[in-house]
């Protein structure tokens, strides 16, 4: 939605671009400059302030492929011209608003009059140019073309509990403003990820829309479980008897009482035993518990632990594991 201060402000200058930037430079420049002059950065600087809003405003129209059509149509059209009432406004001397579109509309010879009320006022005219918002008599005067201001967006972090995580829950955050702030964090987030919370951002300085928050999620290591995707994943140590000769174990879930899983006689280390349903409950389903077996060797044996085992590798086939490793390497 085009403004009126289109005409007066050059949105290039402000971010110090050319006019036939490129998006990707467009974006590195503000990125450079928003570091630099934001609040943040500069406590109690009015004057950076004022420059971050600059910015910010020439970057919103210039980033947006339509707004920076309609900007770059106006600003040809009205060659920086004012809309100023008195002498250089609608009916005054020159430098006002016919002088830069009178021309445009001749009739006979006539020059159009731009008229403040009635229809076929300039209101009329440049209404379907500016999507209907052009300018309408108020209480406080001429309004411009575009509307209120959206509130600016802000950024959070929170750090969760692994088990929160999973399962989701409202949390308490403290807002900027220092009020609590209630979040419902959904089932499943994952360490890093950024939440968008719509309305929860600064208020409009012009009682418009208020701004978004950011919110990034840390989520604490699990001594046990990890999250992918929507499956819960663990390693379970098993004996090497129980791999050899088969068993029925005992797992652990999240927040639950263990479950018993059958190991198949010779399991080797690297298998999954899966859990159906024991994952992150979500919208689009529930995930898994996944197992990875890993057979455990004994670091100590006695005498005749060795003597057992020496007896085993004597009965079994003669046979080298890794010859298949050895002949896929070469080939």
């Amino acid at each position: 939605m085009a403004s009126q201060d289109w005409f007066d402000k050059d949105f290039y200058a402000v971010l110090g671009v050319s006019k036939d930037v490129t998006p990707a430079e467009l974006k590195k420049v503000y990125r450079k400059l928003a570091r630099k002059y934001h609040p943040d950065s500069n406590p109690g600087d009015a004057a950076s302030e004022a420059k971050f809003k600059e910015i910010s405003e020439a970057h919103s129209v210039l980033s947006d492929p339509e707004q920076r059509r309609e900007y770059d149509q106006v600003r040809a059209m009205g060659g920086g011209a004012r809309f100023a009432a008195g002498s250089g406004g609608p009916g005054g001397a020159g430098g006002g608003f016919e002088d830069v579109f009178g021309g445009m509309f001749n009739q006979g010879g006539q020059r159009t009059q731009f008229r403040q009320g009635g229809g076929g006022g300039f209101d009329d005219i440049f209404g379907g140019m500016f999507g209907g918002g052009g300018f309408g008599q108020t209480s406080g005067g001429y309004r411009g073309f575009g509307g209120p201001q959206k509130g600016r967006d802000m950024t959070a972090t929170t750090t969760l509990d692994f088990q929160t995580a999973i399962v989701g829950e409202t949390i308490t955050l403290q807002a900027s403003n220092g009020k609590p702030m209630k979040v419902r964090i959904p089932a499943g987030v994952h360490d890093g990820q950024k939440i968008k919370l719509r309305g929860r951002g600064e208020q409009s300085p012009d009682g418009g829309e208020a701004g978004d928050m950011v919110l990034t999620v840390a989520v604490r290591k699990h001594p046990v479980f990890e999250l992918d995707g929507k499956n819960l994943r663990l390693d379970v140590p098993v004996t090497f008897a129980e791999a050899t000769l088969g068993a029925t174990i005992e797992v652990p879930t999240l927040g639950g009482d263990p479950v018993r899983l059958r190991v198949a006689p010779g399991t080797p280390s690297g298998r999954v035993l899966r859990v159906k349903g024991r994952g992150v409950h979500g919208k689009d389903g529930v995930g898994d518990l996944l197992a990875t077996v890993q057979v455990a060797v004994p670091a100590h044996l006695n005498d005749r632990a060795r003597e057992a085992v020496e007896a085993l590798a004597a009965a079994l086939p003669a046979e080298n594991p890794r010859d298949d490793l050895i002949a896929r390497a070469r080939a």
